[in-house]
């Protein structure tokens, strides 16, 4: 029996592996094995070896190489602002120009995390008297863009720069920067033509980006007018800094320039600010004789006066206005909301408006011009075959009665007299006419004064002008879409015959209405306005300047009309400013350049506090031409709320010819005619 402990048979042989005949020493290394240990030691040296010598080269060949490179990371390129160009008048006088400032950028990427970052934006705003909230939104909104630089205000003082500089610790990620002003040293001058420029926004630079333009978030760009229209040969080219910074952004080295920043060109104008001076003023005494006239509801007014050989705008004058700087520097809020808030402009009538392009009015009497070219011809009036002007007529079958504005004249006139005198029975005889043409002629007034440039913007190049529908040249197509009632879709003869005196529905721009008297004082070419003539390079040192590029209009366009028919036309306006029973003899008949014109005095409902709903104010009217027999200088005045065109309108107009020709009108016999 077995001593095992359960019974087994107990192994009797010394091995305690069982022998295998292949291997006579089973512990031992074999030269297989010796081979692999071999090959895997060769292996690991190669290994080392590379990454010794690979480590021997970064520290030891390259290491000032990279030394540097490591350096180069704390380096901040900066955008550096680029003056931007000077807006000259017409005999190159600066009408705006730039001041040096001091700016304040914020690096979000720099600020402190999430748990600090407000506490900053309250501290930064308080010492830069910014809204707190505003600085709050804009920091949000460039997490995701860290590296563009917020513009967190310009025309920073002195002493708030020194105390950002005592405290930069404070400030991570606040940099102070050189920047450029916009600077009017005419103030309100000409502001709706000229514009202003603010930041660029988000939806304007991925325009700008798509039209591979040069442009970066926190530059700036021309907002409206001439600055925005001709922003890319104002705007100049941006140059590049550096900066060595921290870790937390502190600024540790001066600025370094590496490239230089090209300025923005110059841009010439048409304008003259002498004559646009006084046009401006020229309103704001306007205003004044319509008051003192008992016209109390008088508001605003605009004032165009251009070349008519070419268009040229030599003044474009617009009230109430604003002053441009307003936009630059310390914004104050109360003075910018009557340009950015809708019940603040309302109170202040509406400063940022351009009467002149994008106010229509209804024309009155200065669209009888336009009654007499289209009726001439169509070949449904003869110039000098007579019409009674009688106090009242009446047409259609219900018998509807019109009035003259005179009601003591009853005599036969042709149409010199009837323009002179401004005869409104005439006119309506002429539209009446238009009307009994049938359908053959109910549209062709309309389609002459189409013609003659309404109810289409001018092509004016700095643009900004009312919208086709805004300006209205009615039709009976136009009646029928526009209106639902069976009743008011209807072309009656009414319209006809309020059409052919400029009222009811028809609405022009002052400056298309100065067009059309271009176009009569040329002898029928349609011109297009414009107010910017080119772009040059001043010159330093004295040099002159070099011109970069003209911006000539469109050539003047023929109207196709008759030279006789024009003829007759320019005969009742020179009439109407000299002829004893002219509407605006007393104006103009004793001054010493030949003004040939018409006034026009035009019903406008204008619902106004305190009054009933229809309310009807007139609105004064002036338009016209000087010399009259080799125009120089076409004017269009209307004085809203002003009254009659005699009264208002008229002396207004006169003040820019005296400037325009540096002679004084004797005294004026201001009368209330049409």
């Amino acid at each position: 029996m077995s001593d095992a402990p359960y019974g087994e048979r107990r192994n009797t042989s010394p091995r305690f592996l069982p022998p295998d005949p292949s291997v006579s020493a089973p512990y031992r290394l074999t030269p297989g094995l010796a081979l692999r240990v071999g090959v895997l030691g060769v292996i690991a040296l190669a290994v080392f070896a590379v990454l010794f010598f690979r480590l021997w080269s970064l520290q030891v060949l390259s290491g000032a190489e990279y030394l540097d490179a490591a350096q180069n990371n704390q380096l901040r390129t900066i955008r550096v602002e680029a003056p931007r160009g000077p807006i000259l008048d017409r005999n190159g006088r600066v009408i705006v120009a730039n001041v040096p400032g001091t700016a304040v950028k914020l690096w979000v990427g720099d600020m402190p995390k999430q748990e600090g970052r407000y506490r900053m934006i309250q501290r930064l705003a308080a010492v830069l008297d910014v809204p707190t909230q505003r600085l709050a939104r804009e920091v949000d909104a460039r997490v995701n863009d860290p590296l563009t630089p917020i513009t967190v205000k310009t025309a920073v003082r002195d002493d708030q720069v020194f105390y950002l500089q005592e405290h930069a610790a404070d400030f991570p990620g606040v940099q102070i920067q050189q920047t450029y002003l916009r600077d009017y040293p005419y103030q309100s001058l000409a502001a709706q033509l000229l514009g202003y420029i603010g930041e660029v926004s988000p939806e304007e630079l991925k325009r700008k980006q798509a039209a591979r333009k040069d442009y970066r978030a926190g530059d700036k760009i021309g907002k409206s007018g001439v600055e925005a229209t001709f922003d890319e040969w104002l705007n100049g080219t941006a140059g590049a800094a550096q900066i060595r910074v921290d870790s937390r952004g502190r600024q540790q080295s001066p600025l370094e320039l590496r490239r230089d920043a090209d300025p923005g060109k110059a841009v010439r104008l048409t304008l003259d600010i002498d004559v646009q001076r006084a046009a401006e003023r020229a309103i704001r005494e306007g205003v004044t004789l319509a008051r003192a006239n008992k016209q109390f509801n008088v508001a605003g007014g605009a004032i165009i006066a251009i070349d008519p050989r070419d268009g040229a705008v030599r003044a474009m004058a617009s009230y109430p206005t604003y002053k441009p700087s307003v936009y630059v520097g310390r914004i104050d809020p109360d003075k910018l909301a009557p340009l950015v808030n809708d019940a603040a402009a309302k109170a202040a009538d509406y400063p940022g408006l351009n009467r002149v392009t994008q106010v229509a009015y209804p024309p009155g009497s200065v669209w009888k011009p336009v009654t007499a070219l289209a009726a001439m011809q169509e070949h449904i009036l003869s110039p000098y075959s007579s019409i009674q002007c009688t106090p009242t007529a009446e047409y259609g079958r219900d018998k509807q009665k019109f009035k003259n504005w005179d009601p003591f004249v009853n005599r036969p006139m042709n149409l010199p007299e009837a323009l002179a005198t401004s005869c409104d029975t005439y006119f309506y005889t002429v539209g009446n006419r238009f009307y009994e043409g049938g359908s053959q002629t109910r549209s062709r007034m309309q389609q002459w004064a189409r013609k003659f440039g309404f109810g289409a913007p001018t092509g004016l190049d700095i643009g900004n002008e009312a919208p086709s529908w805004q300006t209205v040249v009615p039709t009976p197509a136009w009646r029928e879409r526009t209106f639902e009632s069976a009743w008011d879709k209807a072309w009656n003869p009414g319209d006809s015959i309020q059409l052919a005196i400029g009222q009811k529905d028809v609405t022009v721009t002052p400056m298309q209405m100065a067009r059309f008297y271009a176009m009569i004082a040329n002898g029928g070419k349609l011109v297009t306005p414009y107010v910017v003539s080119g772009a040059e390079q001043q010159g330093v040192r004295g040099q002159p300047a070099l011109t970069l590029q003209q911006f000539p209009p469109p050539p003047p366009r023929d109207a196709g009309v008759d030279p006789a028919a024009l003829e007759a036309v320019r005969e009742g306006l020179w009439a109407a400013t000299h002829s004893t029973n002219g509407t605006s003899s007393g104006i103009f008949s004793r001054y010493s350049v030949s003004i040939a014109g018409k006034t026009g005095t035009a019903e406008k409902v204008v619902n106004l506090p305190g009054y009933p709903v229809g309310h009807l104010e007139d609105q004064s009217w002036w338009c016209g031409y000087g010399p009259s027999d080799d125009a120089e200088l076409v004017v269009c005045a209307v004085i809203e709320n002003g009254g009659h065109g005699s009264a208002a309108a008229a002396p207004a107009a006169l003040r820019v010819f005296e400037k325009y020709f540096g002679k004084k009108a004797p005294p004026l016999q201001v009368v209330n005619l049409d």
